[in-house]
């Protein structure tokens, strides 16, 4: 399996200094600070990133489940929420809510909620942040 990568570069002091984070494929780069984490300025953090991380590989490991399953699906949008919340004298990762809603012909509501619970236990970025909470909101829709 291939290895991937990302990087950054940050300059200067915590409040005042700012950086860029790049993927190793070249398909995104942007900037971050401490505005761009802890306030709502325009930019990136790495919070957005984990949540972006993990909204793509739930939903490919979504797919691959209901297909295994004889139910192909036609469409699958899932949303990350990532918390981050002051922890003593540091930060932390707290929690982190999938919110799903896939068209699926011909599954039951039932299946469905297997499916995407064994697709949030098993897809590796939820295996890699095991010690953070990920609550999961599935929705079939019509």
């Amino acid at each position: 399996m291939p290895k991937r990568s990302a990087q950054a570069r940050w300059t200067g002091t915590l409040l005042q200094g700012k950086g860029t984070v790049a993927l190793g494929s070249g398909a995104f780069e942007g900037p971050y600070s401490f505005a761009t984490r802890f306030e709502e300025a325009p930019g990136t953090n790495p919070e957005e990133l984990i949540g972006a991380a993990h909204a793509g590989c739930f939903s490919m490991a979504l797919s691959m489940l209901l297909e295994k399953a004889g139910h192909p699906p036609k469409e699958i949008r899932t949303r990350a929420e990532v918390t981050l919340d002051k922890v003593g004298d540091g930060f932390k990762i707290t929690r982190i809510d999938l919110t799903t809603q896939a068209e699926v012909p011909g599954i039951t509501a039932e299946e469905f909620q297997k499916q995407a619970t064994a697709a949030k236990e098993g897809c590796p970025v939820s295996q890699a942040l095991a010690g953070t909470r990920i609550d999961l909101s599935a929705e079939l829709k019509g």
